[in-house]
């Protein structure tokens, strides 16, 4: 992902998803929360809202040029633990004690590499029981792959990757329905998908992916025509595309007719799909900036027919906003069934914001009620789990400039 200094705008997160997706999405990339239950923390902030800053207590300081987090269990102890990755600088390995507690085991369990590090994908690539990772590298041209060799201890398999390219977005998922996670990476110009074959991946993607020259920010991965396949959304500079798997992981671009584009530059940084009105179907959120001459950073939803035809109801559904935000999230922060909206917000607003779903996919405005008070940053992602095992989901926010941020949900 570029950084906004640089001659292209950063992008972000991909979302990894299993062959498994769950049709309403109402926690694409939260894992399954720990049965352990842990106290309630004495943090900042605290007033009425509905999460409480714990950084200062629970975090190690990991400031500056963060651009993804995915949580997952690394060492197999049971709590979720997080991969950070970090624009030149050292990627970060955050180990849980099960109470969101967090140590930097950095230094002792990945290998030490300095690279332009820009997205997080994690499964178990080569079948042994433990989640791998592999982070997609932007400028310097090298995305890693990181082989976990047991109990959260990784080492460096970067030439099981068959090519590189300017890759700011990664995503694990099964697209030929074999049972393994197969690769898909977007670039600043061809995208790449890469076929797994036990732990070992074969570029496939002449005969795989459309050819096309985007610059591709982010991907989404999920069945957006209700065929039980896993479909794309390609988050792009401008013209944002859906690829329609053909069930054996060949797909096609069906943009035409089923995705409305506007007349104007669409910056898009994150591409978000969700059951936002219950309806049985996933919608798509688009989380737009303006760092483009001449693009419009007002986001986008897109709701869904049921067949993966979308109609743009920006305008009823969300108003609008006039931020540019890297980062776009679904999750019930509420707790009332229904998926509410997380954004991050970059430059000018420096703000993490909540917006309420009614039930219908109508959004208001809500976050003084829900984050603590001051909560800001450079925000380019938003991490949702369960961190401290109390069965409410908490939420860790990177940020490009400052610290990073740790709020945990009142139970």
């Amino acid at each position: 992902m570029k950084s906004p200094s640089r001659s292209h705008p950063f992008r972000m997160r991909a979302p990894v998803f299993s062959a498994a997706v769950c049709l309403a999405a109402a926690c694409a990339d939260a894992p399954p929360l720990p049965s352990a239950r842990a106290a309630a923390p004495a943090a900042s902030g605290a007033g009425g809202a509905l999460f409480v800053d714990v950084t200062e207590t629970h975090v190690p300081l990991t400031a500056g040029s963060s651009m993804d987090a995915q949580a997952f269990d690394a060492d197999g102890d049971g709590d979720l633990d997080l991969l950070i990755a970090k624009e030149m600088q050292r990627n970060v390995l955050l180990l849980n004690d099960g109470t969101g507690r967090f140590s930097d085991a950095s230094q002792a369990r990945l290998p030490y590499t300095l690279h332009d590090s820009e997205d997080v994908a994690v499964a178990d690539f080569d079948g042994d029981g433990d989640p791998d990772a592999v982070v997609a590298g932007e400028d310097d041209q090298v995305s890693e792959f990181y082989l976990n060799a047991g109990g959260g201890f990784f080492t460096a398999a970067g030439s099981l990757l068959p090519a590189m390219g300017t890759a700011q977005s990664v995503v694990a998922a099964d697209v030929d329905g074999d049972g393994d996670a197969d690769l898909l990476f977007g670039n600043h110009g061809q995208n790449f998908l890469f076929i797994n074959g036990g732990g070992r991946f074969s570029d496939q993607t002449r005969v795989r992916l459309p050819a096309a020259a985007d610059l591709t920010q982010d991907i989404e991965v999920g069945d957006v025509d209700g065929d039980g396949d896993l479909d794309v959304v390609l988050g792009n500079v401008d013209a944002n595309r859906i690829l329609l798997n053909d069930g054996r992981g060949f797909f096609t671009d069906a943009t035409a007719g089923r995705l409305p584009l506007r007349a104007s530059i669409e910056e898009t940084r994150e591409a978000e799909l969700a059951d936002v009105d219950g309806d049985g179907d996933l919608d798509l959120y688009f989380a737009n900036v303006a760092f483009v001459p001449g693009a419009d950073p007002q986001d986008r939803l897109l709701i869904n027919d049921g067949r993966g035809y979308f109609s743009d109801q920006t305008a009823r559904r969300i108003g609008r906003e006039t931020a540019h935000t890297p980062e776009a999230e679904f999750v019930d922060v509420d707790r009332d069934g229904d998926l509410d909206l997380v954004t991050a917000n970059f430059r000018d607003t420096k703000a993490y914001r909540v917006s309420l779903n009614d039930g219908t996919g109508v959004f208001r405005e809500a976050t003084g009620s829900v984050f603590p008070a001051g909560l800001t940053g450079e925000g380019v992602d938003v991490e949702v789990a369960d961190f401290n095992g109390d069965g409410v989901l908490d939420i860790y926010l990177c940020s490009y400039v400052g610290t990073d941020r740790l709020i945990l949900g009142r139970p």
